[in-house]
């Protein structure tokens, strides 16, 4: 309704220019009517074209003027080294004009393709001390839903500005509004935790309005952003982990944190464990500790439903986790103490 408005006043305005534009150029009882005609005429030409140009965004048009300003400081310095040959004045001019237009479309060109960390970039622009360094932790959709994050903010062990991109606030609405049952409870637990997030005390959580059209998948234009804000990837997500780490930007993964935080156990000693469910190979009994770790008993098919004492012979480090291998233990063989934590 105020671009109606004010199309509406472009409009009239134009018209009472053109009508005094009239009455300039001609003095006849019909001029100023003329000219109010040709002021309207005019105007929706220029509205018009602002149709024609809605699709260009004011970050594409701020790059391309940074551009051309570049360019024609460039082209201005040129021109003045030029200057001092010994040209005749038809071809210096011309040659003037030349080099006026070639670097102001390249300015152009070059600033319109980066546009991007152009206007990425200025905002965070501000003066520092030297000594002083700010970190800026991007949050993805996958972090933000586990919901571990919030319980690590509230010990005080992560600091900095964690930034939030509008693409991922959407992406996560967006899977809060799923018809699925599943979908929908993941969604909304997420909303719950940056509300919680946003309430921490010690935690500056910041909503990022920049966006890349140009790249369709989220997980594209996150690693995107955090090379231009030099950002770390807060995730637990390990196809990011991966494509993050490729591209050169830092990654903390929390599901990484959470098995170095596991407690260390040594072969040789003794689990307190309940076998749950069967192994995969033959006779082999499955337990958990209360952090998740699998422990897989040897002999303990038998065991399934009962609790047991295990002793542990070997300890497995894989790409999901740590496992541990361990075997009833034996009348006849004491168990090497554990130790207390």
């Amino acid at each position: 309704m105020t671009i109606l408005i004010v199309r509406a006043f472009f409009i009239i305005l134009c018209m009472l220019i053109g009508r005094q534009f009239g009455f300039v150029l001609d003095s006849g009882p019909a001029s100023g009517t003329l000219g109010a005609l040709v002021g309207a005429g005019g105007a929706l030409v220029l509205i018009g074209l602002e149709f024609g140009l809605r699709n260009i965004s004011s970050r594409g048009l701020s790059a391309a003027v940074f551009g051309l300003l570049f360019g024609l400081i460039l082209s201005q310095m040129i021109i003045a080294s030029v200057g001092f040959l010994p040209i005749s004045p038809q071809p210096m001019a011309a040659a003037k004009t030349a080099i006026t237009v070639i670097f102001c479309y390249f300015g152009m060109i070059i600033a319109m393709r980066g546009r991007d960390e152009f206007n990425v970039i200025i905002p965070y622009v501000k003066f520092a001390r030297q000594d002083e360094r700010e970190d800026v932790v991007l949050l993805d959709t996958s972090v933000i839903i586990d919901g571990r994050i919030s319980d690590i903010c509230q010990t005080k062990f992560v600091e900095g500005r964690f930034v939030i991109p509008r693409f991922v606030l959407k992406e996560l609405q967006q899977i809060a509004d799923s018809s699925d049952a599943i979908k929908r409870n993941r969604g909304r637990r997420g909303l719950d935790i940056l509300g919680k997030l946003q309430k921490t005390p010690n935690v500056d959580v910041k909503i990022h309005e920049e966006d890349f059209p140009d790249l369709n998948e989220v997980d594209a234009k996150l690693v995107k952003l955090a090379k231009v804000l030099g950002a770390k990837v807060l995730t637990n997500d390990y196809n990011l982990n991966k494509v993050a780490e490729l591209q050169g930007v830092r990654v903390l993964n929390i599901n990484e944190l959470a098995n170095a935080l596991k407690p260390v156990v040594l072969p040789g000693e003794l689990l307190e464990i309940r076998v749950i469910k069967e192994g995969k190979e033959y006779n082999q009994g499955v337990a958990y500790l209360d952090d998740g770790t699998m422990v897989v008993v040897e002999n303990g098919r038998s065991m399934i439903g009962q609790s047991a004492r295990v002793l542990v012979t070997s300890v497995l480090q894989t790409a999901a986790g740590r496992m541990i291998f361990a075997k009833p233990e034996s009348n006849g063989q004491k168990p090497a103490p554990r130790a207390s934590r």
